[in-house]
């Protein structure tokens, strides 16, 4: 699909990707029934037949989309969209805005007419741990959006390379610690879950880790690949093939127990750290002061389409845990998380940039 295309077709999903799953729970109560959600969506008043009003004779809907093409939050939008369309009667689009870690295709979301027509597919990486670290980002998460609903769940997966001799990360915590500061990561960015999940792995574990920060997963993997930088945990899709041909390895995966998808790759619990469980996540947000009637039909929609056959069979079918989360409950995982992003970066020494 072209930059601005409006859904409708796939071209991107033959690729050979895995989209991981999510091994941990989600906080008790915040799950709504996947049952039993209304088949047709009600009307606006005034609007028989039609999802919004019509505006200056625009219609259709953009997703925007704060990374470049082929990462998993492009991933989880273009596989809603043409879902998206079909119960709210109109095109919907996929827009890449990528640039300065989110920011850029955050903001303009932010400040885009609140009337339903422009939203926000957000990873949480940019949702939640980068305004941990850099306060000053630009935007607000929690005064400048209002949640439409949660897609998809992931962990993360510790990958190596192979000139790094060890099999899981147990293995190579007592490495690292034997030749502190000379093993680096990489990370999509500064503030990335990739980033700060890797600083709370060096806290547990009692490691020295260069961090490498690039400008996207593609050129960090593409580093990987060639052995420039020695570890890389982020989501599994752009790199699970390269583990099924032994270009890397993947030792461990940060969800509660092993993912059925991926039953050789261990957790960090089963490798020595109790309790380390990490969730990226990828949700839609509309600009704050939505009306509430838009927000609900709105919110409706994208709760059903995620538990179609659609997009609910493929991402599970490719390890991800999908599920319907309550605007509430979303908004107070947002809350929760960043405080405690907030904490990690005070207990790391993070300063912004870095």
């Amino acid at each position: 699909m072209r930059h601005g295309q409006s859904a409708g077709s796939h071209d991107g999903m033959g690729r050979r990707r895995l989209l991981a799953g999510a091994g941990g729970l989600l906080a008790a109560g915040g799950a709504a029934p996947a049952l039993g959600l209304p088949r047709i969506l009600p009307d606006l008043p005034g609007q028989q037949g039609t999802a919004f009003p019509a505006r200056s004779g625009l219609r259709g809907i953009t997703l925007v989309v704060p990374t470049a093409r082929a990462g998993t939050t492009d991933f989880a939008a273009r596989l809603l969209a043409p879902l998206l369309a079909r119960r709210l009667g109109q095109p919907v689009a996929v827009e890449n805005r990528a640039g300065a870690n989110g920011a850029a295709g955050t903001v303009s979301v932010a400040a885009a007419p609140p009337d339903g027509r422009t939203l926000l597919v957000q990873y949480s990486g940019y949702h939640v741990a980068i305004p941990a670290m850099l306060p000053g980002i630009g935007y607000d998460p929690l005064r400048d959006f209002v949640p439409v609903g949660l897609l998809l769940d992931s962990p993360q997966v510790l990958f190596a390379h192979p000139s790094v001799p060890v099999r899981d990360a147990a293995e190579l915590a007592e490495y690292a610690r034997q030749h502190p500061g000379t093993l680096g990561f990489a990370s999509s960015g500064p503030g990335s879950i990739q980033h700060l999940g890797m600083e709370l792995w060096k806290l547990r574990t009692g490691t020295d880790l260069r961090h490498v920060p690039y400008r996207g997963t593609g050129q960090a993997t593409q580093d990987l690949l060639n052995g420039k930088v020695a570890l890389f945990m982020t989501t599994p899709p752009p790199l699970m093939p390269y583990v099924a041909d032994g270009a890397l390895r993947a030792l461990a995966i940060t969800s509660e127990e092993r993912h059925p998808s991926l039953p050789t790759v261990p957790t960090l619990i089963e490798c020595g750290l109790p309790g380390f469980v990490l969730l990226a996540w990828f949700a839609i947000f509309a600009p704050a002061a939505t009306p509430p009637p838009i927000l609900a039909r709105l919110q409706a929609a994208v709760a059903e389409a995620v538990m179609e056959p659609e997009f609910h069979d493929r991402a599970e079918s490719l390890g991800a845990m999908v599920r319907v989360l309550s605007p509430a409950a979303l908004t107070a995982r947002v809350t929760r998380e960043l405080a405690k992003w907030r904490a990690v970066v005070q207990a790391a020494g993070i300063r912004g940039g870095e």
